[in-house]
């Protein structure tokens, strides 16, 4: 078998796009996404939508499709409107802009980009029930909660102790409540 260099297929980044019209402008939609761009959309997607280490289906459904925009589109948004994506997602549902957009995305980017979100959702819970995965929170939170505890330890006041032991000392009847007479 002959072999051929790889130089010679002079091969790119394929950038196609496909337009459609949307309120009297023309919107671009990339066919190909680069790997580095759809992992970047991938993992932002998933950490926006996760709440308390669960993820809200909701959120996670409006991130992916907001990211699909930002990401594949020729649109531009300044960061002030990306404060409030919330408002930007409500916003491009309610006018049907996404009718036209997923009728120009390419299918096969978008269900590859769909399935590895949802494979990295369902990896993400299950390892997080894994004793790994507790030991290594645990792990991360000790110099916090060490920290708590030595402020407890600082800001104790031996005198209140005190105070509170000869209360409930008298009003046991003035016997010894550190022993069980």
């Amino acid at each position: 078998m002959a072999k051929v260099s790889y130089a010679n297929l002079k091969l790119k980044t394929n950038k196609t796009i496909k337009c459609f019209e949307f309120m009297g402008q023309e919107i671009e939609v990339l066919q190909y996404l680069p790997v580095e761009d759809k992992y970047d959309l991938i993992m932002i997607t998933c950490q926006k939508a996760e709440e308390n280490g669960i993820y809200n289906s909701l959120l996670l459904d409006m991130y992916f499709n907001l990211n699909l925009v930002y990401m594949y589109t020729n649109i531009s948004f300044t960061e002030k409107q990306r404060e409030n994506e919330l408002k930007i997602y409500d916003a491009l549902k309610s006018n049907g802009f996404f009718e036209g957009f997923f009728s120009a995305i390419n299918e096969e980017e978008y269900q590859e980009l769909l399935g590895y979100i949802e494979e990295l959702v369902k990896d993400n819970l299950i390892y997080k029930n894994t004793a790994g995965a507790v030991i290594q929170s645990i792990i991360q939170d000790l110099p916090k909660n060490a920290q708590a505890a030595a402020d407890i330890v600082n800001s104790f006041d031996k005198n209140k102790y005190q105070a509170v032991i000869d209360f409930v000392t008298a009003a046991n009847g003035g016997r010894n409540i550190e022993t069980n007479l």
